[in-house]
């Protein structure tokens, strides 16, 4: 296939332009001032203007359903949205790293860049329209990921959640190759677009294509933690330094649930009713296991890692429904704005943590925060409708986004799957109020772990106050998102 580049192309791909070139220039500069870092203050400004020039550009050529380099990437709502959050949530996290004992320090222009080339992967990932691309853009995304994990100041911990995030890593990315080999080799094409054509007959009377298909979706399922695949999530998310464990469970969670809802689109579920049964199933598991293993946690960072396949749970359910639709924009729709939902939320929860985190090897149990309503109201009041939101109570943006997606499952005939998810939501009331009664009825000295949180406690403010404002503006929310996604 010959591949011409336009200007047309660069245009579209401006976005991943700028974030490659603001990766450049912290490295660029700590060279020329003979290995010497500069100051942290400047390498975040600089970072940050650089997704803001991306975010900027990815709003004024993206969401038209444009492709380029001969339908290779595509920048049309799903990109456009995802990659906004995505960006958003990169964004938080440095800000996390910024002022986190673990990860701030001599080597912050080395982790910038790493940040920086992940959220490049990622907006591959999500734009990508070829089966090659999207596994070049997962790569991308992870590869940064485990050596950022590795990078950090805590010498045990973290050093072995890179390793297993790293071969567990690598292995689901085999998978995922192995399952593109064999679509390519049972159709001859692995550009999605082409695929969209024959897909459901495909699947239906070939067995080979039907395997491929299997091993990209098991693939999928390690990256969002869809039980049994979800066992690397709780060991990494607890070891990792705690900005990148934000980073981790929601741009990382966005992207990939946005490449996966790529592939269902494509609608093997509706020429494989046994794979679509599976995945019916492994989403009752994964609410089940996530909720249930919560419930047992008492280190706070374990308790929302199993909190976060759990609402991977949720989410398959609103994939399961796209992948069934004649029109799957409202489930598709009910998809994004979750995953902007839950974005918001834990990425507030994680940068409360994050402030309470008083050296580089500091572990938060949950019976830590004793205390901390009295000395920190405001940042209590902050994490408690955090807890409330995710549990799904309203008027928060978290009940109003399970409300779209389980009634987007109901509208395509999963009843029991809705059923399940509100269950299990009653059931993670528990373990969210747990936190809200150990910070309120305690007594204890829980407290930030020095002055020198501001932008942290910025963020924390920024997000609690936009989880119970966008409840209530959800509708008109929603409704721009499906409108981009027609």
């Amino acid at each position: 296939m010959n591949f011409t580049v336009d200007m047309g192309d660069l245009l579209l791909t401006s976005p991943l332009i700028a974030l490659f070139i603001a990766s450049l220039i912290p490295l660029t500069i700590k060279v020329l001032k003979g290995n010497i870092e500069q100051k942290p203050i400047a390498t975040l400004t600089q970072a940050l203007l650089g997704i803001i020039a991306a975010a900027g550009l990815l709003v004024s050529f993206g969401g038209e359903g444009n492709t380029a380099f001969n339908s290779v990437l595509v920048f049309d709502g799903i990109t456009l949205w995802t990659g906004l959050i995505a960006l958003a949530a990169g964004a938080g996290a440095l800000i996390l790293m910024f002022e986190n004992p673990a990860t701030r320090g001599t080597q912050f222009s080395e982790l910038i860049f790493l940040t920086l080339s992940s959220i490049l992967g990622m907006l591959i990932l999500i734009s990508a329209l070829d089966l090659l691309m999207i596994f070049i853009g997962l790569e991308m995304m992870s590869l940064s990921l485990y050596l950022m994990i590795g990078m950090s100041h805590e010498q045990r911990l973290s050093k072995e959640s890179a390793f297993k995030y790293f071969v567990l890593g690598s292995f689901a990315s085999a998978i995922f190759l192995f399952g593109i080999s064999f679509i390519f080799g049972s159709s001859g094409q692995t550009n999605i677009l082409q695929l969209l054509e024959s897909t459901v007959q495909l699947a239906q009377g070939n067995q080979l294509f039907l395997f491929g298909i299997v091993l990209v979706t098991v693939g999928f399922c390690f990256k969002v933690s869809i039980a049994p695949f979800h066992a690397w999530t709780p060991d990494v998310y607890q070891g990792a330094p705690t900005p990148h464990t934000a980073f981790m469970a929601t741009a990382v969670k966005v992207v990939s649930f946005a490449a996966f809802l790529r592939i269902i689109a494509m609608k093997p579920l509706v020429g494989s009713e046994s794979l679509f049964d599976i995945l019916q199933w492994l989403a009752v598991i994964t609410m089940l296991v996530g909720n249930t293993a919560a419930i047992l946690q008492n280190n706070l960072k374990r308790m929302l890692a199993y909190s976060s396949i759990a609402h991977s749970g949720y989410l398959l359910v609103g994939l399961l429904a796209a992948g069934i639709s004649n029109n799957g924009s409202f489930a598709a729709s009910g998809v994004i704005f979750y995953l902007f939902a839950y974005s918001l939320m834990t990425i507030g929860s994680f940068a409360l943590v994050s402030m309470m985190e008083k050296t580089e090897d500091h572990s938060l149990d949950v019976d830590d925060l004793a205390g901390f309503a009295k000395r920190r109201p405001a940042l209590a009041l902050c994490f408690s409708i955090f807890m409330l939101s995710l549990a799904g109570m309203p008027p928060s943006i978290g009940f109003f986004s399970k409300f779209y997606l389980f009634n987007a499952a109901i509208g395509e005939g999963l009843i029991w799957l809705a059923v399940w998810g509100v269950l299990n939501s009653v059931i993670s009331v528990y373990y969210y109020l747990r936190p809200i009664v150990v910070m309120y009825m305690r007594e204890g000295d829980a407290d930030v772990s020095h002055a020198g949180h501001f932008a942290t406690a910025i963020t924390i403010i920024v997000t609690a106050a936009l989880t119970l404002l966008l409840g209530v503006v959800s509708g008109p929310l929603l409704a721009l998102v499906e409108a981009s996604l027609v």
